[in-house]
């Protein structure tokens, strides 16, 4: 049996979500990851530094009570955002980074941002003040085919960004393609990766008829940039890190309304890990997960350690969610049904 001992791993790009769905999925992250940082495209968009310390009081008390696990909060950025609160709650480590989700670009984004350029007085701020930017990387003009909308946004706005604010912290959240592959590691940002990103391609939505169970934002592309991925997430290179995206939907609204999401973090760590044994990468994992994020982000890497070892892994259909009047609910996890070849054995000394 092989075993893997690394750094605990940090997540840096994670939905917690709200109420009932809040206190059943988050042990999944708080169990073996060290830090996360949190999204804001809550129902009511966190975009205050009252509605950030509200919403880290809520993770917080749904933690369970031994957990260390750090919640690190972000602002949704808006047409109106008031860069002199932004940069007080990050002065004040209230505020982690700052959110960019262009306007409908994916859940809970209606009130995101409708013309980037009006916000950059409040990019020069945030790069005076060194606080990081991290970008839904997507246009959403209706004439721009949904699979070319990262490399659209790429060269339409995130190319001008760097060009005028040459020192601002960047990162371009879950990459899906080989030209933002080849971007970030020209422009010297960061970027995250998903493991979803790393195992499926667009086919995988229209296997067995349409199935929502594949569908995120952005979507998965073409098999030559599934392959670019995962060369660069297993490459060790310093500008990529693990950043999930996991992002629940109860099975009623996720089967039936196709919300755009997948839950992967109960598998999360396994299933990078298989994508890192096959691509013969093992000894990179540990700068993927647990060293490159912190790096990053000018933080010392976790203390304690994490032990994986390789034996099956059947995932489970379905995680249920209880609410009030013992109601049961569902959520359906990244590879529900499948055998993976690695487990999380839990924290060593």
């Amino acid at each position: 049996m092989k075993t893997l001992t690394i750094l605990k791993p940090d997540d840096w790009h994670l939905h917690l979500r709200e109420g009932l769905v809040l206190k059943n999925i988050i042990h999944f992250t708080s169990e073996y990851f060290g830090r996360a940082i949190v999204m804001p495209n809550t129902k009511n968009p966190i975009t205050s530094i009252d509605k950030a310390i509200a919403y880290k009081k809520l993770i917080t008390e749904a933690l369970p009570k031994s957990s260390n696990f750090q919640p690190l909060m972000t602002i949704y950025l808006t047409d109106e955002t008031d860069k002199e609160e932004l940069i007080n709650g990050f002065k004040n480590n209230v505020i982690f980074a700052a959110k960019l989700y262009p306007a409908n670009a994916t859940t809970n984004s209606s009130h995101g941002v409708k013309k980037i350029a009006n916000l950059y007085e409040v990019f020069e701020s945030m790069q005076e003040s060194g606080m990081p930017l991290l970008i839904h990387g997507e246009v959403t003009d209706s004439e721009v085919d949904v699979f070319d909308r990262e490399e659209v946004f790429i060269d339409r706005e995130l190319q001008p960004i760097i060009k005028t604010f040459p020192k601002l912290k960047i990162v371009l959240e879950h990459i899906t393609t080989s030209y933002a592959v080849d971007f970030v590691q020209e422009k010297n940002i960061g970027a995250t990766i998903t493991p979803h990103h790393l195992h499926i391609n667009r086919n995988a939505m229209f296997f067995g008829g349409l199935n929502s169970d594949f569908y995120c934002l952005p979507v998965a592309k073409r098999e030559n940039n599934r392959l670019a991925l995962r060369k660069a997430a297993t490459s060790g290179k310093e500008c990529f890190f693990l950043g999930t995206d996991s992002a629940p939907h109860l099975r009623k609204w996720k089967a039936f309304c196709g919300c755009a999401g997948i839950f992967n973090s109960p598998v999360a760590l396994e299933s990078y890990l298989t994508v890192f044994e096959e691509e013969n990468a093992l000894d990179n994992f540990e700068k993927f997960a647990s060293l490159n994020g912190p790096n990053f982000y000018n933080l010392s890497p976790n203390k304690e350690k994490l032990k994986l070892v390789s034996k099956s892994n059947k995932i489970v259909e379905f995680i249920d969610v209880i609410e009030e009047k013992d109601i049961v609910e569902q959520i359906k996890p990244f590879h529900a049904g499948e055998t993976l070849n690695w487990q999380v054995e839990g924290i060593v000394n």
